[in-house]
């Protein structure tokens, strides 16, 4: 196998599979050492890939730069225009632009016939209730759970109670029409859901969790669809 094809190969192999990837799998697939493959990795690096992750913890594809979005088929098409206009409806200033400058950015990559049917998309989103304004700056948070730093912040839970909460930012999550941000909680020692609306005076500390937060997060997610599994159930919904 060429070198070519062999990263080829690999880029396909951190497409596949659910990050992060661990080198001894990716070299398996790949047929080689796990030495040829960190060099295989940085050679992907330095031809644009963003690769996140080091050696002894595993890798996750965060930028594609071989996948143009002019692989998009019809429905591709439609899931993506949908997708951006849910986020300019509910998503905060930062992300309601972010996705309106990624539609445009869209439509001029695009052929014609395609771009025409990114702009007359038969999918639309309305709401006729925006979800509440989030009390911190979510650009910060979102780069602090991207950095994988701890944040402090104030907190008024829907008893009226004050606290002033430490977590490790995992991910902000859209539950029951309001932006949250599940994190592991220093003070309860667990994850917890945090609503966005009700927090105040974000600071982000120089404390460094990584590599932890990916499976943290995996953990937490499969958390919260056990509890919501478990509810229907209680409800006498089917699951």
């Amino acid at each position: 196998m060429t070198r070519t094809n062999r990263l080829f190969q690999l880029m396909q192999a951190l497409r596949n599979h659910a990050p992060p990837v661990t080198a001894a799998l990716l070299a398996q697939e790949t047929g080689v050492s796990e030495r040829t493959l960190y060099r295989d990795i940085e050679a992907l690096r330095g031809l644009g890939a963003v690769i996140d992750g080091t050696a002894g913890y595993g890798y996750a594809l965060t930028e594609d730069p071989a996948l143009p979005p002019m692989m998009f088929n019809d429905e591709e098409i439609e899931a993506l225009v949908l997708g951006l206009r849910n986020v300019q409806t509910v998503g905060d200033p930062a992300l309601a632009g972010a996705a309106k400058t990624a539609l445009s950015k869209l439509h001029g990559r695009l052929p014609s016939a395609q771009a025409h049917r990114l702009k007359h998309a038969v999918l639309a989103v309305n709401r006729l209730y925006p979800p509440p304004k989030p009390g911190v700056d979510t650009k910060v948070l979102r780069r602090a759970t991207w950095e994988e730093r701890t944040v402090s912040f104030g907190y008024t839970d829907a008893q009226g109670a004050e606290t002033i909460r430490e977590i490790d930012p995992l991910g902000i999550v859209f539950l029951q029409d309001k932006h949250c941000i599940l994190g592991w909680c220093h003070l309860r020692k667990d994850t917890r859901v945090f609503r966005l609306d009700r927090m105040r005076d974000l600071v982000v500390t120089d404390r460094s969790f990584r590599p932890r937060r990916i499976p943290m997060l995996k953990a937490a997610l499969a958390k919260i669809d056990a509890e919501l599994a478990a509810a229907k159930v209680k409800s006498g919904e089917t699951p």
